[in-house]
């Protein structure tokens, strides 16, 4: 039952299907958001479950943490556990395709995919606690493709009248008849953009879809991430390459290694070069996505011995990558926005990305990075070596990506947009 006085702490729910310490992308980004609005007199909870990736869900020999409840001062965050489908991920990836044929039938099948949703990821124990008797003042739901813990939010916050927030992250891929788009761009997915009372949308490429898809283009307002200077520069390059024992230029690249990200194509582009001559060094740091292993193992052993996988990194050892790498590269067809080409900015570092999502919105061609075709070795090869050679083109490149990250894309800035959201719709 919500309270007809108005309270003098302020509630905000925000429910994310996975959460810090996860180290992908969308944690961090959630993770900000809630620290700064705690320390801004908010009292947040954060709804999460006790995966620490997504794969997760569909894997129950992959990560995960204790259920529970955890407290950082006005800050509580409560992990409620996954359940696994029958078959595990055949079960999991067979609900899905079920969902993506439903969508494709000649009449509206919104409704029924909503109800299905709610098993991906499925997390039954906190449907009954939204349930419960609550007295939240705004929720806040994270995020596509794992739609169940965003729509029982909806739903919960649709039967108390609680304004609802939605930050999405669509992927829209490489193009309209992407594999990726259709994850992200389901009947029941646009639908929960549609009954929202705001979407924070990553870039104007996810606004303008959303609006063609009939989301009130007054409803949307485009945010994007951000970075915290203060938590990413510090590291130390040369501390890095004596700790690898590496000479010569290093091309980089963090996130999840998976063909989607890119990681693929990076790896054929420096065996061109690597063919050609060149010295550079590729690093690669972050896990492995399921599949990725076996394309390793395809590859020449000489090829492997070339590529130096870090696995996971901590804090540290990624600062201290970014700031001895010489070009970043992630030619990703499944970012949104893409955080870490703000970190690597940061370092005034060259950044390479695809053609593909929200890229083009982050990464101006020619200005403050290059961008490539998803998937064409070839000219990625081409802007890799480039870089490498011309480096005053290269040093021109980072020099502006530094200035318009520090003027736009610190979470100081994105932080201010999202508490103007967050005041309006508690104000209502």
């Amino acid at each position: 039952m919500v309270s007809s006085a108005a309270p003098t702490t302020p509630r905000l729910l925000i429910t994310c299907p996975y959460y810090v310490p996860g180290q992908s992308g969308a944690s961090r980004h959630m993770l900000e958001l809630a620290k700064r609005s705690a320390s801004d007199g908010w009292q947040v909870t954060i709804y999460t479950t006790d995966a620490l990736d997504f794969d997760y869900f569909w894997d129950r020999r992959a990560g995960k943490t204790k259920i529970g409840t955890e407290r950082e001062g006005s800050l509580v965050i409560r992990r409620f556990a996954v359940r696994h489908l029958p078959l595990g991920k055949y079960g999991y990836f067979g609900w899905r395709k079920v969902m993506s044929l439903l969508a494709r039938l000649p009449f509206d099948t919104t409704e029924l995919l909503l109800k299905m949703c709610l098993f991906t990821p499925w997390v039954p124990s906190l449907d009954r606690e939204l349930d419960g008797d609550h007295d939240y003042d705004l929720v806040h739901a994270y995020t596509l493709p794992f739609d169940s813990l965003a729509y029982a939010a909806q739903r919960y916050a649709q039967q108390r009248g609680i304004p609802f927030i939605f930050t999405p992250f669509t992927h829209l891929g490489e193009g309209s008849k992407s594999a990726v788009r259709e994850h992200y761009t389901l009947p029941h997915q646009i639908e929960m953009s549609r009954r929202s009372n705001r979407v924070l949308a990553q870039t104007a490429i996810e606004r303008d879809y959303l609006i063609g898809k009939g989301v009130p283009a007054t409803n949307i307002i485009v945010v994007g991430s951000g970075v915290d200077p203060k938590s990413i520069t510090g590291g130390h390059g040369e501390r890095f390459r004596q700790r690898k024992c590496l000479d010569g230029p290093i091309v980089f690249y963090i996130g999840v290694h998976a063909y989607d990200k890119g990681t693929v194509h990076l790896i054929e582009a420096m065996r061109l070069l690597w063919e050609r001559g060149s010295n550079a060094n590729l690093v690669l740091a972050g896990a492995h996505f399921p599949g990725f292993g076996g394309y390793l193992d395809s590859l020449p052993q000489e090829t492997r011995d070339r590529c130096l996988l870090l696995g996971r990194v901590d804090e540290e050892e990624k600062r201290d990558l970014l700031a001895a790498g010489d070009v970043f590269v992630m030619p990703s067809r499944t970012d949104s926005f893409g955080m870490v080409y703000l970190e690597a900015w940061l370092y005034q570092k060259p950044v390479i990305g695809a053609i593909a999502g929200g890229v083009p919105d982050v990464i101006t061609h020619g200005e403050d990075g290059l961008l490539v075709p998803f998937g064409n070795v070839a000219e990625l090869a081409k802007a890799i070596e480039r870089l490498l050679q011309e480096k005053d083109l290269a040093k021109r490149l980072g020099q502006a990506g530094y200035e318009k990250t520090m003027a736009r894309h610190t979470w100081d800035h994105k932080y201010a947009q999202v508490r103007e959201v967050y005041e309006e719709l508690a104000r209502s």
